[in-house]
């Protein structure tokens, strides 16, 4: 069965996959993920680094001059509106959720800047929630292996959850991260010794 081979595979390969962005707390998560839109984990974690020792909390980051923040983040692209998602966000934060996260998925995709993506990755690593994230990798992986036909990441997230069982969403998001990220990469994917071939839209197009 399909979903049982992916599952059993990406156990294999990925037994312990998790979030590799450095944080502390809920917020700093929050940050971190935002930060990510278009942008590595290995880059956003150089950034925190510097970053969270001056500022790690809602209140600090709303107070914080957007050009400040600019500077502090420029490396990880998109920096305008990522500085002022963030200042917004923490706003939000402060005013409506007395300076904590909100655990409530609504009102986690009501704060600036948090989109389905990012919301499901605090809902999962933050909350211990079943979430199932789309970022550029598992979108690729999912087509490529035909679990889904679509561009679109909120598609691409409602089809996988209806594919696969509750308790497996947050595991294999992240599973499905590293897998596209270091093995089924966007440009010269590592298709030799690939568990998946036979599954493979991109593998069988390659051959043909």
């Amino acid at each position: 069965m399909k979903k049982a081979k992916i599952i059993d595979e990406l156990n294999k390969l990925f037994p312990n996959a998790g979030c590799e962005l450095n944080h502390m707390t809920n917020f700093e998560l929050l940050v971190a993920v935002i930060l990510s839109a278009q942008c590595t984990d290995k880059r956003v974690n150089t950034v925190t680094a510097e970053l969270f020792k001056e500022a790690n909390t809602p209140e600090q980051f709303a107070k914080m001059p957007i050009e400040e923040l600019e500077k502090k983040i420029y490396s990880c692209g998109f920096y305008h509106n990522k500085a002022k998602n963030i200042i917004a966000a923490s706003k939000d934060i402060c005013e409506k959720f007395n300076g904590e996260v909100p655990e409530n998925y609504d009102d986690l995709v009501s704060l600036a800047g948090v989109g389905n993506k990012t919301a499901n990755v605090v809902t999962s690593v933050a909350f211990g929630g079943d979430a199932f994230a789309v970022d550029t990798h598992v979108l690729r992986v999912s087509n490529r292996l035909q679990l889904v036909d679509t561009k679109n990441p909120d598609i691409c997230m409602r089809q996988l959850k209806k594919y696969f069982d509750k308790k497996d969403w947050s595991r294999l998001h992240y599973q499905m991260v590293l897998f596209g990220r270091y093995k089924c990469k966007s440009q010269n994917p590592k298709c030799d010794g690939c568990p998946f071939q036979e599954m493979c839209k991109y593998y069988k197009e390659k051959r043909g």
